[in-house]
């Protein structure tokens, strides 16, 4: 029995343009009526189909699966289902790392409500960074491009990196602070990320945690840490270096009408008071 080239479709669940397609491969040749040039297919052609359909589910191109049909030997199709399964491994290696991101995002959101604009102290993360914004200005020149095009195929692992500076933090200029990128060790060496200068890596260390909310364009600045500070001076801390975090969400929150940007931060600090009972 014959088909027209709409019932094949039909059969299949495939379109006709994949059917012409193969049909322009080589894969299937449906006999042309002479008198209307209407294509007309045969079982033998729709059985061809049905394995490019079976090499189809397990990934493979169109264009692999229009030479797969043709393969001389059966050790030629191994070495390709060889390949496909290296291949595989990876997607699922790299499905299982995105698996764990959006685990690890989750937490990080779940802990917003009880650390915004609250305090604890807690182990910063090792991380290695790079700073490509300085202030508002994004400096420019083909390594930092380059650079910055790394970080940013790295995503969702690597994170929106911030620094503030101890001055801006302690009274200065509000807008000392520096954007730029940071990944965990742990995807670092899943990634086999290269680490090169300007990169540098950051060790953990015991800072204040907490979150902080920004409203609006452009009105990030240090001043949305001083809440921590004073919580610092509180429990007889002093700020041993630049606040460091990450951009964890931005939200149009109800009736704010403006995007408002929640950051994670971490501020080193190192305490006095146990430090002077120690002395003494």
């Amino acid at each position: 029995m014959r088909y027209k080239i709409g019932d094949v479709a039909r059969i299949l669940g495939i379109s006709t343009d994949l059917l012409r397609y193969y049909e322009k491969k080589g894969v299937v040749t449906p006999y042309k009526d002479a008198h209307n040039d209407y294509r007309y297919y045969d079982s033998w052609d729709i059985n061809l189909l049905m394995d490019c359909l079976w090499f189809k589910n397990f990934g493979f191109s169109i264009e692999q699966i229009a030479d797969m049909v043709r393969i001389p030997s059966a050790d030629d199709l191994k070495d390709i289902f060889i390949y496909k399964e290296d291949e595989l491994r990876s997607t699922i290696r790299r499905c299982q790392m995105l698996l764990r991101r959006s685990e690890e995002y989750r937490a990080q959101l779940d802990a917003i409500p009880a650390l915004l604009e609250k305090c604890e102290i807690a182990e910063s993360p090792a991380m290695v960074r790079f700073i490509n914004r300085v202030g508002n200005e994004y400096p420019t020149g083909e390594g930092l491009e380059r650079f910055a095009r790394q970080w940013l195929r790295a995503m969702p692992f690597s994170h929106r990196y911030f620094e503030i500076s101890q001055a801006a933090l302690e009274g200065g200029d509000e807008m000392d602070f520096r954007w730029g990128f940071a990944l965990e060790p742990d995807y670092v060496r899943e990634l086999d990320f290269p680490v090169e200068p300007p990169m540098e890596s950051l060790p953990a260390s015991r800072s204040i945690h907490t979150f902080f909310r920004s409203r609006g364009k452009n009105n990030f600045s240090a001043r949305h840490l001083d809440y921590a500070l004073v919580w610092a001076k509180e429990q007889g801390l002093e700020i041993a270096g630049p606040a460091q975090g990450t951009l964890a969400a931005s939200l149009l929150e109800e009736g704010e009408g403006e995007l408002c940007g929640y950051f994670e931060c971490w501020i080193p600090v190192w305490d006095r008071i146990k430090e002077e009972n120690d002395d003494a």
